[in-house]
């Protein structure tokens, strides 16, 4: 029987993407890591895809050290999809060999993480690897936000920067449920907007004109993933601050409306499942804008950091 300093030696060595001080992109380094074991109720993943999120360069920057304080040096990403390769005493959830997406304990920017079964679904064998690993933070955090929304058959949501990660499944799921979708982006992503089901306006001054001309008596709902001071708008076009939902406008609490910054939440399983259904009915698409190897984290978060962006970015490891 193997010891563990035997078993860490027979194992190879894993890489990881970490940093040692916060900045640019210039500090991310592809490092060798030690395997990781598996603990009770935990399982290990060889990862095939990790999605990547704003979250991840603004943690990187030092941006979120009061929300997310970090011990240096550190490794980013929550976002994954793999192959179950070791399984921890008591879980049963799942097994050696099995394919899983979800989010992950340890950092997702690797060959190898540790995740919570119950932060885990199995991964459809026709759902790509690159579209699994997108699916667990924007998609948790829209299907979120639209549920504390209260969102229902025939009311008509307003999203601003709904082209955005977060956007892109705000729109499809709102469609899903049977409301009426105006989305806030550039001209250049109107034609997206469209044809995920959504009713394109521009953002900026006139702002509230524009919509009215497509909801003459204003908006059930705004989900705001912009950030772009568009609140007062929102809460004039809703009728009050009760059902505007701001996922990045922190600075706006003593307006009166919901700041959501947990992610999916508890709620991360039941919207996979949601999630992964109205993808196997071709209800829901996930665009990829562009895939990299873990060799090239920078160059994916100077990308994501652009903005503008029509699909997700993942890393995939080698």
């Amino acid at each position: 029987m193997f010891r563990l300093s035997e078993q860490i030696e027979a194992e190879q060595m894993p890489i990881a993407v970490q940093f040692s001080d916060y900045g640019t992109s210039e500090v991310l380094r592809a490092v060798d890591v030690a395997p990781l074991t598996a603990g009770p109720g935990q399982v290990r993943l060889a990862v095939r895809a990790a999605g990547v999120n704003p979250v991840d360069w603004k943690i990187m920057q030092g941006m979120m050290r009061q929300q997310i304080p970090l011990h240096l040096p550190a490794g980013l990403g929550s976002d994954v999809a793999g192959i179950v390769d070791q399984v921890g005493a008591g879980v049963t959830a799942f097994a050696v060999g099995d394919e899983v997406l979800g989010t992950s304990l340890t950092p997702s920017y690797a060959q190898s993480a540790i995740a919570d079964p119950a932060a885990l679904v199995t991964k459809p064998t026709k759902v790509p690897w690159d579209v699994a690993a997108s699916l667990a933070g924007a998609g948790g955090t829209a299907w979120t936000a639209l549920d504390r929304l209260g969102i229902a058959k025939g009311e008509t949501l307003l999203i601003h920067a709904a082209a955005g990660g977060v956007g892109t499944f705000a729109v499809q799921l709102a469609v899903a449920l049977g409301a009426r979708v105006i989305g806030t982006a550039g001209e250049h992503n109107h034609e997206h907007l469209r044809s995920i089901g959504a009713v394109p306006v521009t953002y900026g001054d006139g702002l509230a004109d524009r919509v009215r001309a497509i909801a003459p008596r204003g908006v059930d709902a705004v989900l705001d993933a912009s950030g772009r001071g568009e609140i007062p708008v929102s809460i004039e076009l809703a009728g009050g601050p009760e059902r505007v939902l701001t996922l990045v406008a922190f600075d706006a609490g003593d307006t009166g409306i919901q700041i959501h910054v947990s992610g999916a939440g508890e709620n991360g399983v039941r919207a996979l499942h949601d999630i992964l259904t109205l993808i196997d009915e071709g209800r829901l698409r996930v665009p990829i804008w562009r895939t990299y190897p873990l060799t090239e984290t920078a160059a994916a978060l100077d990308a994501s950091s652009t903005g503008h962006l029509n699909g997700k970015i993942v890393l995939v490891p080698a």
